[in-house]
Formats: structure tokens, sequence, C-alpha cells
């Protein structure tokens, strides 16, 4: 089993994945004249941060490296660390007020309500950004693009999406995954039975437990499962990208200066290899919790930061 495919595949997915990510303008930085007011004219996120001393930060529990608790029970993960830095530079913005950090716990059927609502300020997990989403929410620049596949048994007959006609396939609810496991088999008249459990953890523990013939998410998370679950040492990646999934950290549209604050938190981490710093952090170090999954960053998303002004 390969997680690279050939060097062509791999500049093609590059290019779809930035031309994708730079038709609804995620990658772009705000305009000069998009800074945030001054204090007395607070609005926002900022304001609200201002006011309670709080910001409050969505985590997943099992989006490992992205979002995951620790043995402690505490968020950690790539996501967590990107919105510390911007807690950081909320901070600055704000004259240096000292922000406490409230973890709110979501899930992919809940996440963007708790942002709306403004139960959650910034969400920390794998969401990926697309123009739909963005009718809902607004996103940071793109941190990492993953794409569906699929998760079965060693011993299973299924090697791509053509042999699950008729076959079970569980996805988490209110993913992309989900949507495009659906249009596939739609489609493709594959009349696939999907099963749906509102966290990826719990979807794992479905096919574990052989009640589905395979679990459809995001590559890296899949990775992530074999790489620290001994239950999943058993199962294996397989098929064709369903879909690419560019990730963006999630927060309220409308809300200028906080966006603001976003964007200036990425250049500042583009600009001082910070980005590549984390990545290679929770991809290519020992974690926290002693994992190791050992994924090079791909080509696509090394052109990603370099256009967010990581030097070359």
């Amino acid at each position: 089993m390969t997680r690279l495919g050939s060097a062509a595949a791999a500049r093609r997915a590059g290019r779809l994945a930035v031309a994708a990510v730079a038709a609804f303008g995620a990658l772009l930085p705000l305009s000069a004249d998009a800074q945030e007011p001054a204090v007395g004219a607070l609005s926002g996120t900022l304001k609200k941060i201002k006011s309670t001393g709080t910001i409050a930060l969505g985590y997943r529990e099992s989006s490992l490296p992205f979002s995951y608790l620790n043995r402690r029970q505490q968020p950690i993960g790539y996501s967590i660390d990107l919105c510390r830095e911007v807690v950081e530079e909320a901070s600055t913005a704000l004259d240096g007020m000292d922000i406490r950090i409230a973890f709110v716990p979501v899930t992919s059927a809940n996440r963007f309500e708790k942002v709306t609502s403004g139960e959650i300020d910034l969400e920390c997990g794998s969401t990926t950004n697309n123009v739909q989403r963005l009718k809902e929410v607004a996103f940071s620049p793109i941190f990492f693009v993953a794409g569906t596949k699929l998760m079965v048994p060693k011993s299973s007959p299924v090697r791509s999406y053509r042999d699950l006609t008729g076959k079970s396939v569980v996805v988490t609810a209110g993913t992309t995954n989900e949507a495009a496991v659906r249009t596939l088999s739609d489609k493709q008249k594959l009349g696939i039975k999907i099963a749906t459990t509102p966290d990826h953890g719990q979807s794992l523990e479905l096919l574990l437990a052989g009640k589905v013939d395979a679990f459809a998410t995001d590559d890296v998370l899949l990775y992530g499962f074999i790489a620290t679950n001994k239950n999943a040492s058993g199962m294996m990646v397989v098929g064709e990208y369903l879909s690419y999934d560019p990730y963006g950290l999630v927060f309220r549209r409308d809300d200028p200066a906080f966006a603001a604050v976003v964007e200036r938190t990425f250049a500042r981490m583009a600009g001082e290899r910070r980005l590549l710093e984390l990545y290679n952090k929770w991809f290519q170090r020992r974690l926290p919790t002693a994992e190791t999954l050992n994924l090079p960053m791909s080509p696509h998303l090394e052109e990603i930061f370099r256009v967010l002004g990581q030097p070359d």
C-alpha cells in the first residue's frame, strides 16, 4: 500500500487543489484597508473577546492529528496549534490582552451551528472549505488538502468505489465525504447502503465491528486511525480519491476585523516558516501520544504555503 501516487498524479492533484482553492478566494489576502478598527470601535469577535476576556475554540475528539484528545483528555493537534497562533495575534490586536481559551467539543454535524450561534468563535478541526459552506461561515487560508478514500479490512475484495455495488459504507454525518459517497452512488447507480454516525471514532467502530463494508472519510484521518488504533491494524486504505478537500479554520462571516487577524496570522506563519514547522511537528515527528504518521507534505500543500508567503 502506498500513500503517494505517481509524480504526474501528484502534480495534477496540486494544480487541481490550488485552482479549486483560488476559485473562491480562500488564499487571497485581505486588502490593506481591511484592518481591525480602533479598540473603542471594536465589533464582532474581537469585541466579544474584549468584553469577556475569553475566546471559545471548538475541537474534535478524534480527528488525529488535527484535533483530538490526549491521554489527559486535553485537546491537541495541528489545528489546535494553528488556533493558538490566531489567539496570540488577537491578543496583539487587543494591546496585549491576556485571552483565556475555553475549549468546546464539536462534531461534524453541529460545528457550523456552534460558530454561527456564537457558542464557539473559531473551529479548530478538519473542516473542508467549499463554496456552499462559504454562504454560512468564513474560512482561514488553507492549511491542508485531503481527499475522500475508503478504509476496508485487508481481507476485503473492495479496492475501489467500483466494488461497492450493493455494499454498505459508513460516513460521518455532515461531512463532505458523506456528500461525495451519496453523489457517487446516485450517479453510478451503485446502490450503496449508507450508514451515518455523529463522529469519526464511531464510524471507525462500526467498520471494526463488521457492521459495514467500508468507512469513507479523508485519507489522512484514515491513515491516522491505522497508526493509532491497534484494532485498526488489520485495515487498509484503498481506491482513488472521491473528492479533494482543502481544510480551513472556521469563524463567523461578516467580521472583517477578526478575518484580518486570521489572515495576518497565516501570513506571519508562512513568512516565518512556522506553517512548515507545525506541519513537520504533527505529520513527520513522533506525536505527543506516541504515534508517528511519517506523512510528507504533498506538492499541492507546498504550493499553497508558497502562495501564502513561505520563502522558497
